[in-house]
């Protein structure tokens, strides 16, 4: 039998049955509209995490510190193993020289210190004790400052300061009304005493005592800066910082002011009096995520040590593939409860065509024929019921989104789009449509195929 004539036959028995195989064909259109809005759950919230975890600037940078103070990024808990088999002098600092020298590196974009002091801000008469962190100019590409009240820096060299929303609201009870004033920054600047200065110091005491401290020392400065703006985030998680920010200023702005490290006197007293300056530890911007370890080794190699989240980012894909895998096996359920229904369907249709069955045979119908004619009636329903659940299954994810939008915008929060359907789910709901249709299908097309053309024509 010719495809054609085969494709018009179906189609036609179809037709003829339109109320039992509609019927049909919206249960496989339920069960592939279930299978898809469960999916699309599991990667709309799979691409929303992957989207906001990729702009905070958390995977596609390398954190680096020396071998002298590496105890975890926090500076507490053991060494790690590579700094038990380094003398501690022999370890590399990690200087400006150090900082030129990752900015060479392939597929680096940037490499800037982590600017991070205590400091005292002085604010309508009242003083309060915070920490500043210096923000790079790249943390507006990574959305830093998605929500801010006022703006962000005018410039990266702009004498201005954005608060964090908490250290706000102890400044005033209405945060936004802090938008354009000033305050007093107080903090410790780390003084070089170059020769001039000491051939010019008068004090003989003052003299000696610049001498013994090999010319450094910490003296208390003062700068006034404009607040620029308010977030409600901590920015400093994603600029290498881990937290804790409260105070933000730009990075240039912060290494003009020369502020006093928590490593610097153990730098100092390490390297006998140096007046080299030292950062704690530096974030190695990289193009990609996937240029993420090649970067790590050729640093280790250079002699520091080095971290990244891509151990994270792995365990979050095989959580989120779990989270799939048990979202596509229940809305499987309602697709094989539909192939119930098709196999229900066709045992019918053989019961009530059993004479056309035997007259298809004695016209010379082969068995290979009629089943070919009841799997094109089962895939027909399958393609059919597919198409119409995919569209089905969208527009349920649409009016979660929309619905989840709503709530979240009540809440004074961003909408979200929480389901996606990509091209790739689409095609696969489809096609696992037609295969489950085309498996119910075996045992009536092989029961019609066995029919004995002689009982069929007997058969009223």
């Amino acid at each position: 039998m010719k495809t054609r004539d085969l494709t018009e036959l179906a189609l036609r028995n179809l037709r003829e049955a339109i109320l039992r195989n509609s019927l049909t064909t919206l249960g496989v259109a339920v069960g592939v509209a279930s299978l898809v809005a469960m999916l699309s759950l599991g990667v709309g919230l799979q691409t929303l995490a992957s989207q906001r975890l990729n702009k905070s600037g958390l995977f596609d940078a390398v954190f680096v510190t020396s071998k002298r103070n590496m105890r975890g990024m926090n500076g507490e808990g053991p060494r790690p193993a590579a700094s038990k088999t380094a003398k501690p002098e022999d370890a590399k600092p990690i200087d400006e020289a150090a900082r030129q020298q990752f900015e060479k590196l392939p597929n680096v974009t940037e490499a800037y210190p982590q600017v991070r002091f205590l400091t005292e801000i002085r604010f309508n008469g009242a003083s309060y004790s915070t920490n500043v962190l210096a923000l790079p100019d790249s943390a507006r590409a990574s959305g830093t400052f998605d929500g801010i009240i006022g703006k962000a820096f005018s410039s990266p060299t702009a004498e201005e300061v954005i608060l964090q929303m908490e250290f706000a609201k102890e400044l005033s009870p209405q945060p936004a009304s802090l938008v354009g004033q000033e305050l007093t920054l107080r903090y410790p600047q780390r003084h070089e005493t170059t020769s001039a200065d000491l051939a010019n110091e008068k004090d003989i005491d003052k003299q000696m005592d610049e001498m013994m401290s090999g010319g450094i020392s910490i003296v208390s400065r003062d700068r006034k800066l404009r607040i620029a703006g308010i977030i409600d985030t901590d920015p400093s998680a994603g600029i290498g910082g881990f937290g804790g920010g409260r105070v933000f200023i730009p990075l240039r702005v912060a290494e003009d002011l020369h502020p006093a490290q928590p490593d610097d006197v153990r730098e100092f007293v390490r390297a006998g009096g140096s007046r080299k300056p030292t950062y704690m530890a530096l974030t190695v911007r990289v193009k990609s995520p996937k240029d993420v370890l090649k970067v790590e080794e050729a640093i280790k190699k250079m002699g520091y040590n080095t971290f990244s989240l891509l151990d994270a980012t792995r365990n979050l894909r095989l959580v989120f593939t779990v989270f799939d895998l048990f979202l596509g096996l229940f809305g499987s359920l309602a697709l094989t409860v539909a192939s119930l229904g098709i196999i229900n369907t066709l045992v019918m249709a053989i019961l009530e065509r059993r004479r056309e069955i035997g007259v298809l045979k004695a016209l010379g119908a082969t068995d290979r024929d009629v089943s070919s004619l009841f799997f094109a009636e089962a895939g027909a329903m399958g393609l059919l019921g597919g198409i119409a659940g995919v569209t089905l299954g969208w527009l349920i994810g649409a009016a979660l989104t929309w619905g989840t939008s709503i709530y979240l915008r009540r809440q004074d929060l961003p909408g979200v789009k929480i389901s996606y359907v990509p091209w790739w789910l689409a095609a696969g709901a489809v096609t696992f449509a037609v295969v489950v249709s085309l498996l119910a299908g075996l045992y009536p097309a092989g029961r019609a195929a066995r029919l004995n053309p002689v009982e069929a024509l007997r058969y009223e």
